[in-house]
Parts: C-alpha cells; structure tokens; sequence
C-alpha cells in the first residue's frame, strides 16, 4: 500500500475524479465502484479491479476486500477520507472507491454459449432502476442483460451501486439497436415478450400453457411511459403482470422482477 494520498487537488485524484463523466470513462476504459461490497464483487473478476482507493479506518474494517484486491493484482492506495470523498457520490462515502476495467461487451457475445433468459431495457433512463433489474436479472438467474442506445449508462456511479455488486455476476451489453436486437434474438430461437401493462395477454396465461419454458427475452420500457408501439410491434407477444388487487400499476423493477422469475421457474421444469 503506498503512501497515503491526502490532497483532493493532486493529479491522480483529479484524474480519477474525471471518471465521473461519461465522455471520460469511455475514453479511458474505466468506470468506479463505491464500497466494499461491489469493490469485493470486482476484485474476484480476473482483471477487472485496476485501483482501490481506502481509508484507514475502511482498510481495517474490510481487510477481507484489501487481502482480495492485491491477490488480484490491483493497486491499492490509502487515502484521506476528504480524498475517498472527492471520489464518492454519495452524501455518506464508505470510505473505498474502485476503478474498473469498462468492458466492452456486445450483445452478439452475449448470444454465444446457448442463454435462455435475457432482460432488455429499452429506453430506461433511471440510473437506480437499471441497475435494480440488473440485480433482479442476477437473482433470476437470467443469462444477461443489454441495455438499449437510448438508455441510462449502466457504469453511471449510481447505477454502479444499485446493482449491489451484480454487474460482475452475469454480462451486460450496452449500446444495443432494439431492431437488430430483436432480430438476433430471433435468429437464436428467442421469443421476444414485451411487458406493458397494456399488453394482449396476461403472464398468468402464459405461465399456465407452458410457454415461458422457451428462450426468451423480456423487453422492459422506461419508468414514465412504458414501451412505444415502435418497440411492442418487434416483440413476438406483448404481456400484461396482472393486477389482482387495487394497485394502478407496478413500478419497473418490480415487474421485472415478476417477468424474470416467471421464466426462470418455467425454465427450471425443462
């Protein structure tokens, strides 16, 4: 560990601050990661923690996280908690900051090695809800996720900390055309469902006459207002959540929770 790092106005800080940006993280290949549970989750990565910045106290408190990252071959750097704040983005930094190595995955990896269950966010904007359904994709056991070109930046710090370390679990593509997407769903024997409280069918019905035991891709929209027709008319079958009580709608994560797990018990009856 060197010498600790204690002015916020020195190069390295200033440089890692600028990951911050969007136009900095993809011209330099790396993002950051607050804490150490996702510090944790990126250091068993081959590669994919390049720096840890820590407090003192946090060095002593998550001595797990610091013996994980030198046996990953990170550089680990000891910092003021003014530093480590300067890097945070939060009100209350933990007192660790990562930088990781931004991959740079496309869907048409994401089609290798025969997947079955896949999560598409369409022009979803909202840093917190992306990163909560790709934490819900992680726990459904979904194969990948891949975010749309008019979607949030998944390696936005605060989309960073809503997945709770998911991000390392399970491949994430980003930039993806929602036509050729579908397309090349399709040419791999997905069935593309949209969920839109709008929707023909209700995902009862299709729990019930087997279908979700199929590959398939869940489309989910954007928080305010759902999917466009533009998106629904490339799915195979726009699908409802039915509402059994008195609730107007759910909100995105929470449908995308029902979807998922949905299609990962059909799948598991296979």
């Amino acid at each position: 560990m060197v010498t600790e790092l204690t002015s916020v106005r020195a190069p390295r800080v200033k440089a890692v601050v600028r990951l911050t940006k969007r136009a900095f993280r993809e011209r330099e290949g790396r993002f950051l990661a607050e804490g150490p549970q996702a510090c944790r989750e990126a250091a068993a990565v081959s590669g994919a923690l390049l720096e840890l910045y820590v407090t003192a106290d946090a060095a002593t408190r998550h001595r797990d996280v610091i013996d994980a990252a030198v046996a990953s071959g990170a550089e680990v750097v000891r910092a003021s908690g003014e530093v480590v704040a300067a890097l945070s983005g939060t009100v209350t930094p933990q007192g660790m900051v990562g930088v990781c190595s931004l991959p740079r995955t496309t869907y048409p990896d994401l089609l290798t090695g025969s997947p079955r269950l896949i999560a598409v966010l369409a022009q979803v904007r909202d840093p917190g809800n992306a990163g909560t359904v790709i934490r819900t994709a992680d726990a459904a056991g979904a194969d990948a996720v891949v975010l749309t070109d008019a979607s949030v930046d998944v390696y936005n710090p605060k989309t960073v900390r809503a997945t709770a370390g998911s991000l390392w679990h399970l491949p994430v593509a980003t930039g993806a055309d929602i036509t050729a997407l579908v397309d090349a769903l399709h040419s791999n024997g997905f069935r593309v469902l949209a969920a839109d409280g709008a929707g023909e069918r209700d995902l009862d019905a299709l729990i019930d006459d087997g279908s979700l035991q199929a590959p398939t891709a869940w489309v989910f929209g954007n928080e305010a207002w759902g999917l466009p027709a533009s998106i629904t008319a490339l799915a195979d079958e726009v699908v409802r959540v039915p509402i059994h009580g008195h609730a107007e709608s759910l909100n995105l994560a929470t449908a995308a929770a029902v979807c998922l797990y949905a299609s990962a018990r059909a799948q598991r009856t296979t």
